[in-house]
């Protein structure tokens, strides 16, 4: 850590989405929008799984953690992003930049495992349903939550252990809205070949295993249905459509920019509002206005509150 008091550089600046004005204000309050939507989305979900009995189940429980996930996730980058874009100059502070990533990429493997362990969950409910409590615990549940923990530190203080020593003397522009370990490292005053490969060997691994280990999972529960049921997919592809779109959305921009080379246009950092913006908003939407056990839970939710309400 005394390294980091070495480098000339303080402060990162960063270049955001766009320079015209009018741009800037109509991203600002479709952010703002957003970032509103995925507070209170998400943060209803966790209440209302907590607070109806009917949805203290393993599935639930797993929605309820990604959606306290999502919140962190778009807390890290999308307050800063939208402050910023009525700025004219906008800067990072270095350690700032630092915590940035860490929570970034801490909270990416969280998610991943959180999706590994839903994609699980829905297998076991589709192909065993017979045995499905006693396969998915709570102790199981506690298990897979505190693997995506332990996962997600693991993987980012395995990259940042690297990183934060890098000497930065020169260049100080970031050409994005937010801090990565693949636009930071293009500027430290070093040979970043082998930094390079650390940061794509890890987080373009996981990211590209993950998504494939997903898609698998989906393949082969829709294989079984279709075995059991002569062809029918329609029940298990209503179950499943919604986890493969959060899936694509989430791992899309995350291989882009890990298992190509790095970035050498500001491409990534459009995608990546897919990560920090688009997909936490939807989820809420995703899960509860196609899932019927929601929605009976929000009508419950409102008649203990006094209100009457109509399908």
């Amino acid at each position: 850590m005394d390294q980091i008091n070495d480098s000339k550089v303080s402060e990162f600046v960063l270049l955001g989405l766009s320079s015209t004005w009018e741009t800037r204000v109509f991203l600002m309050l479709t952010f703002s929008m957003l970032y509103l939507g995925i507070i209170l989305g998400n943060i209803f979900i966790v209440i209302l799984v907590i607070a109806d009995s009917h949805l203290h189940s393993p599935m639930y429980f797993l929605l309820a953690n990604l959606s306290l996930n999502d919140v962190w996730v778009s807390s890290t980058t999308v307050p800063k992003m939208i402050s910023d874009l009525l700025k004219a100059r906008k800067v990072i502070s270095f350690h700032s930049c630092m915590t940035q990533i860490c929570f970034i990429h801490i909270m990416g493997g969280v998610e991943m495992v959180l999706l590994i362990a839903m994609a699980f969950d829905r297998y076991t409910a589709i192909c065993k349903p017979l045995r499905y409590l006693s396969i998915m615990s709570p102790k199981i549940c506690i298990s897979f939550v505190i693997t995506g923990w332990v996962t997600g530190v693991i993987h980012a203080m395995s990259q940042f252990s690297f990183v934060i020593n890098l000497p930065f003397c020169g260049p100080n522009k970031v050409d994005s809205f937010y801090c990565d370990f693949p636009r930071i490292i293009q500027l430290a005053c070093t040979d970043r070949d082998k930094f390079e490969f650390v940061v794509a060997a890890n987080s373009g691994f996981m990211s590209m295993g993950t998504f494939f280990l997903l898609l698998l999972s989906y393949v082969f529960i829709l294989v079984t249905v279709w075995k059991r049921s002569s062809g029918d997919l329609s029940k298990a592809l209503v179950t499943l459509s919604a986890h493969i779109t959060v899936v694509v959305l989430f791992f899309t921009p995350c291989m882009f920019l890990y298992v190509w080379p790095f970035p050498t246009s500001s491409t990534d950092k459009y995608l990546f509002i897919a990560d920090f913006a688009i997909t936490p908003a939807l989820n809420p939407v995703i899960y509860t206005l196609r899932n019927k056990d929601i929605r009976v839970s929000i009508q419950r939710l409102y008649k203990r509150a006094g209100y009457d309400t109509y399908c």
